[in-house]
């Protein structure tokens, strides 16, 4: 793969592109302003992800070599350049939507993401807990985005509900992610939690976190939000959700750690199914 597209992480950036297809499905709408705003997050995550592995060039070293700044493929400082370019096209998009609708609160949100995605890398990431809190508010706010890019106030409190679930995934996500990084964290002078606390703590949080994101899944039925196909789907994200819980309770190990990262990735993709399907029957 070429590591100018690899470096994206095109599959992260496209899911954060779903958000906004998911809400826009619910409205049962499709717009100029959808479709920015669809480009708006790729770039976004895109931009967030390259400027981390930036900033990240000593971690990588150790944990992930393999990637295209630390393997040589793409120098420092055109990683960093790159990074600024798809935050101005992130920004652009933004604008654009604001300008169309003469909304301009999506505008407001992409130039909020551009100041925390940036000082995410450059320093929050290594903030005890704040740093998973702020990946997983960024994911949320995907959905809270699209829902003020739409503007319909039903639709704003269903992205707001939406954004919640995948604050809440994605924080114990990345907290067990840390555990699974603690070596190269260790190694660069991180304090992440594990590393400040050891790992059986933050397994304990993430799994309370997974739990009550799976409790709360059945409420978006309840509350007619989505159809009976959506309750049928989202029950296998929640078994994986579960099964990933107490795998992470038993276990700290970094292979143990890296699987169910992996499993709270899939869930959520399913997750986004459960979304789509339920907002069509």
């Amino acid at each position: 793969m070429n590591p100018y597209i690899e470096i994206l992480r095109p599959g992260n950036a496209l899911m954060g592109a779903i958000s906004i297809i998911l809400v826009a499905l619910i409205d049962k709408t499709i717009s100029i302003p959808i479709i920015l705003a669809m480009f708006a997050v790729f770039f976004e995550t895109a931009a967030g992800n390259v400027i981390n592995d930036y900033f990240d060039y000593n971690i990588d070293l150790i944990n992930k070599p393999e990637r295209p700044i630390p393997s040589g493929r793409i120098s420092l400082k055109n990683g960093r350049n790159y990074a600024y370019l798809l935050f101005f096209a992130g920004t652009l998009c933004g604008f654009l939507i604001s300008y169309l609708t003469g909304n301009w609160i999506p505008f407001a949100i992409v130039l909020f993401t551009d100041i925390v995605l940036y000082l995410y890398a450059y320093t929050l990431k290594a903030t005890p807990l704040i740093g998973n809190l702020i990946v997983g508010f960024l994911t949320g706010f995907g959905f809270v985005f699209g829902g003020f890019t739409i503007n319909n106030p039903s639709i704003i409190a269903t992205s707001i509900f939406l954004g919640f679930f995948a604050f809440v995934m994605t924080t114990a996500r990345e907290i067990i992610k840390d555990i699974e990084d603690i070596e190269g964290d260790m190694a660069d002078n991180a304090k992440t939690l594990p590393i400040l606390i050891g790992k059986k703590k933050p397994a304990v949080l993430a799994a309370i976190l997974i739990i009550l994101d799976s409790a709360l899944c059945p409420l978006l039925y309840y509350y007619n939000v989505f159809g009976i196909l959506y309750l049928i789907v989202i029950a296998i994200a929640v078994i994986l959700f579960v099964y990933s819980a107490i795998l992470i309770l038993k276990s700290q190990e970094m292979k143990v750690a890296a699987k169910v990262s992996k499993n709270l990735k899939i869930g959520m993709l399913i997750a986004f199914v459960a979304f789509a399907l339920g907002s069509l029957i």
